[in-house]
């Protein structure tokens, strides 16, 4: 059709003064159904975790286990110097023997004056006293007793014992280095369930739909692939990276999953019918960007207002303003004004 109008502006003698046809490229907008894939890198952690740490301080004598390594529960994972413990443990072992001697000659004063009070070999005031020294040593007893459950309980803390089965996914300290109470000595996984986590720039998040399934596969193996869904989204942006931390539940891992490892997510997005113009259409007005549309009798350009939906490399995507077919000048366009003819140059479809 552009070949015969530009054959007959040929044709057909212009009025005098009249400018000759403008020889322009002419672009037949096509509208289609369009699916964007967005693919992002992330990486590979453990859904469930949890930081081991001693209840008490000290200095660490062993870390047992390295990162990567599978525990079972009970696993000794570290441990940190124990001698004041162990000092402690003696003392209250030595102080209950003593406790529990002085206990049983206490029962047996006790025993042997109500023998002589029912004989009338002795007094009220002297059974009484021995019964008095009985309730003082059941009392240093048991808190003899105490002490030493403290003491072994101390000692069990300077051993850090695996809570359940688990994957250790860092060493948070070293041999030699002082902690405190409750400081991070390990991170384990617990469990097998997997996450791919991702920061996703905040205009992704904008969308209306969200995909159901999240499409993985991992970076140093591509052949490993795997499918996710959408798990937790972070209600606030991250101040450093200015994106937003999407944790991707993996619904069917495959094994030798390593935790950390780089893996990309990929989902496909549909975005419904479009007109996608080389940048080099689009013309700026007052009232907005605006394209040059021929009509195809008179070959005469007006201005159209469009509405673009996003910005690519070397074209625009318009969700409104050109209708599928239309006639749209592509380059050549600084010369053209309202009304002015031209003709086809190029025609690209």
């Amino acid at each position: 059709m552009l070949h015969r109008l530009a054959l007959a502006a040929l044709l057909f003698p212009l009025p005098a003064g009249a400018e000759p046809p403008l020889a322009v490229e002419i672009i037949t907008a096509r509208a289609a159904e369009e699916t964007q894939v967005l693919a992002l890198t992330g990486e590979l952690r453990a859904h469930d975790t949890l930081n081991a740490a001693f209840p008490t301080g000290g200095r660490i004598r062993e870390i047992a286990v390295d990162a990567g390594a599978k525990v079972t529960r009970g696993t000794v994972l570290a441990r940190i110097e124990s001698v004041q413990q162990e000092q402690a443990l003696r003392a209250a072992e030595a102080g209950l023997v003593t406790a529990q001697t002085d206990h049983r000659q206490a029962r047996e004063t006790l025993d042997r004056q109500d023998a002589l009070l029912e004989r009338g070999a002795t007094t009220r005031i002297a059974r009484d006293s021995a019964q008095d020294a009985l309730n003082i040593a059941e009392g240093l007893l048991g808190q003899a007793e105490a002490e030493l459950a403290r003491a072994k309980k101390a000692l069990d803390d300077t051993v850090l014992l695996a809570p359940e089965d688990a994957t250790v996914t860092d060493r948070l300290a070293e041999a030699g280095q002082i902690v405190g109470a409750a400081q991070p000595v390990l991170q384990l996984a617990l469990g097998d369930r997997v996450d791919a986590v991702f920061d996703v720039p905040e205009i992704l998040m904008s969308r209306q739909d969200r995909p159901e399934t999240i499409h993985l596969d991992l970076i140093a193996r591509p052949e490993t692939a795997f499918t996710g869904t959408i798990a937790e989204i972070s209600p606030v942006i991250g101040p450093y990276t200015g994106a937003v931390t999407v944790k991707v539940a993996v619904t069917d891992p495959p094994q030798g999953l390593i935790y950390g490892e780089a893996v990309r997510g990929r989902t496909e997005h549909k975005t419904g019918t479009r007109v996608i113009l080389p940048f080099t259409a689009i013309t700026a007005t007052a009232g907005g960007p605006a394209v040059w549309q021929v009509d195809p009798a008179s070959m005469a350009v007006r201005t159209q207002p469009v509405t673009i939906g996003e910005y690519r490399t070397g074209e625009v995507v318009l969700t409104g303003g050109v209708e599928d077919g239309a006639l749209i000048v592509g380059k050549g366009a600084q010369l053209l004004y309202p009304g002015r003819v031209v003709v086809a140059a190029e025609v690209t479809q």
